[in-house]
């Protein structure tokens, strides 16, 4: 198909890479800091004998994700201005509940005698944590991850209306611009990196899942 001027202008070998980097970029900083913000909330929920403390740690990262996504930006916009920070509180914020809920029913699931037998063993509930708990976990926390990494590719694209960039730059150029090809380009890499993340985090949950679970 030949490309008008404003097409080429977007859909150039220079600019599909920079907006795909950006866009992986926000995936996976976002997908960091849910793992080091959702995954201590879960043991820490796992751990305390409060019932009412696991309910309200779930409700709030459910708030998270009820809430729509743009209009998390646009709240957030208003209170700081845009930028990167905004467009990652409001991912973190989407795409956290699927790690903290599958990070505390991991490790409710794990049958209550093998922790019976190790303390019977001497080890400490630290060790127990570690070497009993979080590795019978992680089939289970990984799901939640790999669901979690699916949210992030597709809320990034919302990051271009807070000037942080992405393949929403592309979407929205094919809304402005009225170019199909412009749009359908933009949206048929997001579905694609979005695929392509799912089938990783699928080898993924095969290739750290403990061996004989």
């Amino acid at each position: 198909m030949q490309l008008d001027s404003i097409e080429q202008r977007t859909l150039n070998s220079g600019y599909l890479v920079a907006r795909t980097t950006e866009h992986l970029k926000l995936t996976v900083i976002a997908t960091v800091l849910i793992m080091a913000i959702a995954v201590p909330l879960g043991i820490v929920a796992s751990r305390v004998r409060a019932r009412w403390v696991p309910p309200v740690l779930l409700g709030l990262a459910n708030i998270g994700q009820a809430t729509p996504a743009i209009g998390v930006l646009v709240l957030l916009t208003i209170l700081y201005g845009p930028g990167f920070g905004v467009a990652m509180t409001s991912l973190v914020a989407y795409s956290a509940l699927p790690v903290l809920r599958n990070t505390l029913v991991g490790i409710q699931q794990v049958d209550r005698s093998l922790i019976e037998a190790a303390r019977g063993m001497g080890m400490k509930p630290a060790q127990i944590l570690l070497r009993i708990e979080l590795p019978l976990a992680v089939p289970v926390i990984l799901a939640g991850l790999r669901t979690a990494l699916v949210f992030c590719v597709g809320v990034a694209t919302l990051a271009t209306f807070v000037n942080a960039g992405g393949l929403g730059d592309i979407i929205v150029n094919g809304i402005k611009l009225d170019r199909t090809a412009v749009l359908v380009t933009g949206s048929v890499v997001t579905a694609s990196i979005a695929l392509l993340v799912d089938w990783a985090g699928g080898l993924a949950e095969q290739a750290l899942r403990p061996k004989g679970i």
